[in-house]
Formats: C-alpha cells, structure tokens, sequence
C-alpha cells in the first residue's frame, strides 16, 4: 500500500527538475504567451510544494503537477472572466452615470466603442437598431412601437446598422474582429 508523506525539499527537487520542460511546453501551449506561462508554472510549483504532503509516493508525479498546473489555469481563467465581466459592468454604469439614463435592454455587455457609437447615431436609427438587434422585437413589433409604417422601420434599421458599421470599421479592425483590406 503507498501512502502519503511530506517530500523533503531535495526529493521534492529531484523529481520535479526533469519535468520543467514539459511543463512549461504545456503552459505556454494553454497560455500562448511566454512570460504568462511562466507565471503558470510558478504557480504550479508554488502549490505542488504547498501540498506535497499530498503527494502519494510511487504514483506519477508528472500526473500530478500537470493535474496542478491545469487546475491553476483553469482557476485564473475563470477568475479574468469575472474581473473582466465586473470591470464592463462598473464601466457601463459610469458611463451611464455622466449621460444621466439607465440602461435599455440588451445594452449589457456591449463594449465601450459600440455604445458610444449607437449614442452618436440619429435617434431615429438608433431606435431602430435598439429594438430590433438589441431588444430582439420583430420588425413589425418595431414599427408599432415607433409609431411609423413597416419599410419605414425596415429603412431606418439598414440605415443604422450602416452608420454603425462605418462608425466601428476601424475599431473592429484593430481588435481583429474584421481583417485588413487587402
């Protein structure tokens, strides 16, 4: 029967050194970017020594530190995506806050860029797009709300959805979104 007992710092060395190249291969594989993935590994070594006396002698301790170093990725994964989701909800409240609204529905979530440009649209255009895109309303849905026949509902959608587009192109480009002009 194997059991679990604290590795000493130099046992701990001696296993652990021969597999730094594989492990760091495998965060730089999940991280794609070098001096990320060395963090993940410091991590991965920062708690694999934390728990060693977790460590059963005989069993694979490769295993063991990938399982660690996944986990850690995974941890940190999770925790930008709810930094990153806190940060735009705190950001759209303050924008809000200086345009003195509260929010429609289906303006969460939107990035900065894309408010600011719905906002610099004509109302008529921006009414248009809000319900139909964003509020998700069918079109005659949209045309009874604005008070105004369906083609001219249908008109005022495409003409927004355009003025959007050109007023995005050059963000969209610079984030990736759409690829450079050949």
């Amino acid at each position: 029967m194997t059991t679990s007992h604290s590795l000493s710092a130099h046992h701990f060395g001696v296993l652990v050194e021969p597999l730094l190249p594989r492990l760091v291969a495998h965060a730089r594989r999940l991280t794609r970017e070098a001096s990320a993935a060395d963090d993940l590994v410091q991590e991965t070594l920062c708690r694999a020594w934390r728990y060693r006396h977790r460590f059963i002698t005989g069993t694979n301790i490769g295993a063991w530190l990938h399982r660690i170093l996944f986990n850690s990725f995974i941890s940190g994964y999770r925790k930008r995506r709810r930094e990153r989701r806190l940060l735009e909800e705190v950001t759209f409240e303050r924008m809000l806050e200086q345009k003195n609204r509260t929010p429609r529905p289906g303006e969460r979530g939107l990035s900065d860029e894309t408010l600011l440009a719905l906002e610099e649209i004509p109302t008529q255009f921006r009414e248009a797009v809000v319900a139909v895109d964003l509020e998700g309303l069918s079109y005659r849905e949209a045309a009874a709300r604005a008070g105004c026949p369906l083609g001219t509902t249908m008109s005022r959608l495409h003409r927004g959805r355009r003025l959007l587009r050109t007023a995005l192109d050059d963000f969209a480009r610079r984030e990736g979104y759409i690829g450079r002009a050949a």
